[in-house]
Formats: C-alpha cells, sequence, structure tokens
C-alpha cells in the first residue's frame, strides 16, 4: 500500500495532444540551432523553396531574399556562410511564414529529419518528427472524412 500513488503512463492520443500544443516553428528552430552547418543550408533550401522573392524580402529583413540572389538561380544553393549567419529566431520567422503558404513543406521536413541520423540525434527534432507525422495524420483523416461526405452528398 504506498500512499503515493503512480501516475498512469499517457496513451498516444493524450501524448498527440499535448505535443501538438507546442510550437513547431519553435522546435525548427531548436533543431537548427543544433544542426552542423551543413544541414542548416540543406533545412534552409527546403524552407525557402516555396517562397517567391517577394515573401523572401518580407521575412527576417530580407536575409533570405540575399541568400535566394547568391544561391543561384533556378536552383537554390545556400552557402555554408549565408547558414551560419542566419540565427534560429530567423528561422522561426521562416517557419511561420511558410506555413500560411505550404504547409506540406513543413510537414516535408519530417523526411528530411528521418534521412539524416546527425539531426535525429536531439530531442527537439524526434519531437519535432513525432509532431508533423502527427499533423499529417490528422490531415489526411479529415481530408478522408471531407471526402466520404462528399461522395455521400452526390
Amino acid at each position: 500500500m504506498n500512499p503515493n500513488p503512480t501516475p498512469k503512463p499517457a496513451d498516444s492520443t493524450q501524448l498527440g495532444c499535448q505535443v501538438s500544443e507546442l510550437s513547431i516553428a519553435q522546435l525548427v528552430g531548436q533543431v537548427y540551432e543544433a544542426a552542423p552547418p551543413t544541414l542548416r543550408g540543406r533545412l534552409l533550401e527546403h524552407l525557402m523553396r516555396p517562397l517567391g522573392v517577394l515573401s523572401l524580402l518580407a521575412v527576417a529583413n530580407g536575409i533570405f531574399a540575399k541568400i535566394r540572389f547568391r544561391g543561384g538561380w533556378p536552383d537554390l544553393h545556400v552557402r555554408l556562410e549565408d547558414a551560419q549567419n542566419v540565427q534560429a529566431s530567423d528561422v522561426i520567422t521562416l517557419v511561420s511564414y511558410v506555413q500560411q503558404v505550404s504547409v506540406h513543406a513543413v510537414d516535408g521536413l519530417a523526411d528530411m529529419l528521418a534521412a539524416s541520423p546527425v539531426m535525429m540525434s536531439s530531442a527537439a527534432a524526434a519531437l519535432l518528427m513525432t509532431v508533423l507525422v502527427q499533423r499529417a495524420r490528422t490531415r489526411r483523416a479529415t481530408d478522408g472524412q471531407a471526402g466520404d461526405s462528399f461522395a455521400t452528398a452526390r
């Protein structure tokens, strides 16, 4: 008879609700801080790809537009020195903007993280991957339900 009750482990649905409340942009910023320079460049390339130059000018005082112009056209390549000059706060701002334009671009970070054991070594990367996968599953389930209701309405 233990007077101190032991807490029950949370099931996956409860954990998903708690985790999804965290800011994805903040998690990406933490992952960016922990990543080596070459992986930082790949992360920036992935996030910048869906945005046009005018959008990049509006984010983080235009730092990403400068990188875009130096990185080549039409293929984007972020130089190591450019990746080192970008702060985590700039990445957080970029992710917040990209999520408004293309949620799928941010969700695609899960594939990038899964392909890189170096990036998955941080707790922030593991948590980000979990959040992104859960969000993608929820979106697919919601899209499937909307498609079912459309089919029955015909």
